[in-house]
């Protein structure tokens, strides 16, 4: 201690006129950090504190004194806005990367959500999500498990009275915190549970797929409609960043006209009693789940609409996995441009989750590029003798966070969401024709649609 009170003099200006090598290094040893030891070397060549950051003592209650610095506030422009974030002084160089500073919404300006269903997807992503969210926040939930439900209220902050069984569902029409139902159900139970939220006066955001059948969706749609809410699908990937960025590289022709795709997705799935491998709970196997993010991610990036498909569908003899869903799909759409998409999805071997978009003078790709996290890109193209392969960079953003920060932003704004029912309808119509296309051996002709992103909202702003 004593030997600390005496480095400290010395940094006051009460300096030896000689230190020596062993002296110094042994304050080095004893633990001095480096800020300090060199604002000690600094005093020694010049007799004078250094004077960017003025050095003074600490002194604790038990008498333990340690150097220390002036309090120092950074310079700051704080706007009137809450939506704008705050604006710091600059550190980087205009060489490196640039980072954004969040602009959370206040808690008690955010729109609040009721989760429906406390499954794999619930715990394990969307509520955890809300800690990464701007504009929106969990305020209810509803369980058949009351105790696994209690302990995600208190992992939460969600209050007792706004936990609710499926048999209260209907009473959260009087919980004035719930704007937003999220419903994270079976997909057989999707378009009743929507019908009732809608009824209950809250708007609807819907996991993927959107149903089994295409009665269903429409009766979803129909139900928000004549209640005058907002009916989302939840389609995440329409609102991560590398995915946007191959859409606009799509639209722009970076390498020129696209003419072929080609998207897989797959993984090994396990428990044949889980209502994935149900067919009248899932409605299908891997292409309702999984495979749905390769046709609904190609529509995206082309803003066109199939005009015909033409699959093939398979199932181990034998695995009870597959009594009842297909294990594999294998399916290629043509579309009016004249590009050709070639796609599959299996739940029976190791995980696998990519794309490649291949134009005239180049091609783009994500892989993987359906997962929750780690999306990574490549583009390749032609220089004269060099063949650039380059892998861009992006922030990464939580998708579910983003997706629900949308459809908060557009009750808020009173706008239409990016992935309204409509979306999740089209994308219904084309897996029945894909399952008729299997069962008959043979191509499928659908309507052709000549616009462009007929079934989407308003594209949002960069997440």
């Amino acid at each position: 201690m004593k030997q600390l009170d005496q480095f400290i003099e010395w940094m006051h200006g009460s300096v030896p006129k000689e230190v020596s090598r062993q002296q110094f290094l042994q304050w080095a040893g004893r633990g001095i950090t480096a800020g300090v030891v060199g604002n000690f070397a600094a005093s020694c060549r010049t007799g004078q504190p250094t004077t960017n950051s003025p050095s003074i003592t600490y002194t604790a209650s038990d008498g333990t004194r340690v150097p220390s610095s002036s309090w120092q506030t950074p310079p700051a422009k704080v706007p009137d806005n809450p939506e704008q974030p705050i604006q710091l002084e600059e550190w980087k160089a205009k060489t490196e990367k640039e980072t954004d500073t969040p602009a959370p919404l206040p808690n008690d300006q955010r729109v609040g959500y009721a989760i429906v269903g406390l499954g794999h997807l619930s715990l394990d992503e969307l509520l955890p999500a809300f800690g990464e969210s701007k504009k929106s926040k969990v305020v209810a939930l509803v369980s058949g498990s009351p105790e696994k439900m209690r302990k995600v209220a208190q992992q939460y902050g969600v209050k007792p009275e706004s936990c609710y069984s499926y048999q209260d569902y209907d009473k959260l029409k009087d919980n004035k915190e719930v704007q937003v139902i999220y419903i994270v159900l079976p997909n057989s139970m999707h378009a009743e549970y929507t019908i009732r939220g809608a009824q209950a006066g809250k708007h609807i955001l819907c996991e993927k797929p959107m149903a089994n059948s295409v009665q269903e969706c429409q009766a979803m749609i129909d139900a928000c409609k004549k209640a005058d809410r907002k009916l989302m699908v939840a389609y995440r990937i329409q609102y991560e960043p590398n995915n946007r960025m191959i859409r606009q590289m799509v639209q722009d022709q970076k390498y020129g006209t696209v003419k072929f795709i080609e998207a897989v997705n797959n993984q090994n799935s396990a428990n044949p009693q889980h209502w994935r491998h149900i067919k009248a709970l899932a409605g299908g196997g891997a292409l309702p789940d999984i495979g749905l993010y390769c046709l609904n991610t190609i529509r995206y990036l082309l803003g066109e609409e199939p005009t015909e498909v033409f699959a093939y569908q398979y199932s181990t003899p034998g695995d009870p996995r597959f009594r009842e869903v297909e294990e594999l799909m294998s399916w290629q759409m043509k579309f009016p441009s004249g590009v050709y998409a070639s796609c599959a999805t299996h739940y029976g071997v190791h995980e696998a989750r990519r794309y490649r978009v291949y134009g005239e003078r180049g091609w783009m790709e994500l892989s993987p590029a359906f997962s929750y996290k780690g999306i990574q890109m490549q583009t390749s193209h032609a220089e004269g003798k060099i063949e650039r392969v380059e892998q861009p960079k992006l922030t990464e953003k939580n998708q579910f966070a983003t997706e629900m920060d949308h459809f908060s932003e557009c009750i808020m704004q009173n706008k239409q969401p990016f992935t309204p029912g409509e979306e999740g309808l089209q994308d219904q119509r084309i897996m029945e024709a894909i399952y008729q296309s299997a069962k008959e051996g043979k191509p499928v002709k659908l309507p052709e649609i000549k616009t462009k992103d007929t079934f989407r909202g308003p594209m949002p702003k960069e997440a």
